[in-house]
């Protein structure tokens, strides 16, 4: 009794919210083969996404996407599939799961070797400003990891002015040397005039509003997450991909959507 007891305070200390927060959504991926279809929705396509990515991501097929082990699954596999080289899956929360503001904890490892670019992620749901272009619209990298540079892991905000293209972007990195082999927590804190970044509580990145309008803070509406692994691409293939090393996982442990308590 007392050895059931001690494992039941544990479980409940495990998911005990932050202090100040409280829990509003959530995914623990224990139950089912697949990921669940009243929570997560998947980007399909194989049209380089922007970053002249080499993966065609796929929709609900357990060899890209799949629950095992009480853990999310997202696999990368070198096959050809819709005139693509490489196949993968990309997770998305949008209309089930959209949020303007609060904490968000996601627990993963990521995959190793060159070629890999794993990323937790947030677009806005309505892209609504300007003339709706991304990254105009806003994007905030929660975790984004390129297998040749293993062990840093990368945080960003990108907006009209502050964005990749122009080599502008707010971003900030942090060596995580065993991302590759270990869960870590990966969290991301956003209100109306900040977004902090941390892994494992550790807190690295801070991206403020600091005045002026949509073109440089388009933070101010409901965004939803996404979970992928990209194969390649304008940075992850910036080094070449290793053909050897496929396939290859993104394994989740947890995702977890806080807003503040009430006073």
């Amino acid at each position: 009794m007392k050895s059931l007891l001690s494992s039941l305070l544990l479980a409940a200390s495990l998911h005990a919210a932050p202090a100040g927060w409280e829990l509003v959504w959530s995914d623990e991926f224990d139950a089912g083969t697949q990921p669940d279809p009243a929570k997560w929705s998947y980007d399909v396509g194989g049209q380089g996404w922007g970053n002249r990515e080499k993966q065609f991501y796929t929709q609900a097929r357990p060899e890209n996407a799949r629950i095992e082990n009480g853990r999310l699954i997202i696999e990368a596999r070198r096959e050809k599939w819709e005139g693509s080289d490489y196949t993968s899956a990309r997770l998305v929360t949008k209309d089930k799961g959209d949020w303007t503001y609060g904490r968000f904890e996601i627990r993963a490892k990521v995959p190793l070797g060159r070629g890999t670019w794993p990323a937790i992620w947030m677009l806005p749901t309505k892209w609504d400003l300007g003339n709706g272009d991304w990254p105009d619209v806003g994007e905030i990298d929660i975790m984004e990891h390129v297998g040749y540079d293993p062990g840093v892991i990368h945080a960003s905000t990108h907006s009209q002015k502050h964005q990749w293209r122009i080599n502008t972007q707010r971003t900030a990195k942090i060596a995580v040397p065993d991302a590759g082999e270990a869960f870590h927590t990966y969290t991301l804190e956003w209100d109306e005039e900040e977004i902090r970044m941390f892994v494992d509580d550790r807190h690295y990145f801070t991206s403020r509003k600091e005045g002026g309008d949509w073109t440089s803070w388009p933070f101010f509406r409901p965004f939803h997450l996404v979970l992928n692994v990209a194969v390649g691409g304008d940075w992850g293939g910036a080094q070449g991909i290793d053909d050897t090393i496929w396939p290859r996982r993104m394994e989740v442990d947890y995702v977890r959507v806080y807003r503040r308590s009430a006073p």
